[in-house]
């Protein structure tokens, strides 16, 4: 599948006090016709995590209708699995209410941070969301994930509720300082709130040079399933990869060309990192972010 990028949509360059910088992991949630809203993720000045939104018309991704003015999901308390920032991953609506699974941040001692995957419910005919958050991880290390757990992509089906999720490998010193290791694992649920991973490997990393694969962005697609994700290499910085799936359990990566590759300069021009992609009529949409796990902010790409 090919991309046609229809240019950047927004970056966190200080228009609130908790969005000093970045706009990461965007999600479109579909309100009515061709109005969006995009759920993202800025940072303060001591580079926590909040998550907020913006609306706009898909079609005219130039124009933004409502930016929010405080954000949905903050750092907690002291003490909390998401003490230090709270992430933006994904929605779904389900019985009236909205799911929004979030990244929770704890800043470490023997290495640079430990995340696990929290839970915010909000109603869902509410015009101007508001969330409330569960006080503990949904999703946390384990003995089937021991290092930590992040970024969910969650699908409903015949009331099976179905995550595909990061499962962290271990840490390594890279080049660029101490790094992470992850991949893709899947976990089911009857509610939603509680999960059963088996620590089944979705997406594995490949050869010796990948080393991280992040945000899981799954489709139902003609018979089977579609996943987009992004892959970092231990010399190079974020790319997008796509799979397919029969199932949702068993995926084969497409190793071929992306189609989506970085500019020759500008905001995007180093990474492609944090896809989500959707359906809007007959268009397939992607919003991805750019340099700087999304520091240049987010833009949106069409299918051609």
């Amino acid at each position: 599948m090919r991309w046609r990028k229809l240019g950047r949509v927004f970056c966190g360059e200080g228009q609130l006090p908790w969005m000093a910088s970045h706009a990461q992991v965007p999600f479109a949630e579909r309100i009515e016709g061709d109005l969006y809203r995009i759920y993202f993720t800025s940072r303060d000045t001591q580079n926590r995590s909040h998550i907020g939104w913006l609306e706009l018309d898909i079609t005219r991704h130039d124009r933004i209708l409502r930016l929010v003015d405080a954000p949905l999901v903050a750092p907690g308390v002291p003490g909390r699995f998401d003490d230090c920032g709270a992430m933006m991953s994904w929605l779904v609506r389900h019985g009236g209410q909205r799911f929004l699974y979030y990244i929770g941040w704890n800043v470490r001692t023997t290495i640079p941070f430990h995340v696990s995957i929290g839970l915010a419910v909000g109603e869902e005919s509410a015009r101007t969301p508001a969330f409330d958050t569960y006080p503990g991880p949904i999703l946390e290390r384990s003995v089937a994930d021991p290092y930590f757990c992040s970024n969910p992509c969650v699908l409903i089906e015949n009331g099976r509720w179905r995550m595909w999720y990061l499962s962290g490998l271990g840490w390594a010193e890279l080049a660029h300082g101490v790094s992470a290791s992850y991949d893709i694992r899947y976990a089911e649920s009857d509610d939603g709130i509680r999960w059963q991973p088996a620590g089944r490997v979705s997406l594995g990393l490949e050869g010796d040079g990948e080393y991280a694969i992040a945000r899981p962005s799954v489709l139902r697609d003609n018979n089977g399933y579609a996943m987009w994700y992004c892959v970092r290499m231990r010399d190079r910085p974020y790319r997008l990869g796509s799979a397919t799936s029969v199932d949702g359990l068993a995926w084969v990566r497409d190793h071929g060309d992306s189609g989506l590759e970085p500019s020759v300069e500008g905001w995007d021009s180093e990474m492609i990192a944090y896809p989500h992609v959707f359906d809007h009529g007959t268009d397939r949409y992607m919003l991805y972010c750019g340099n700087g796990f999304g520091q240049s902010g987010f833009g949106l790409a069409v299918a051609t």
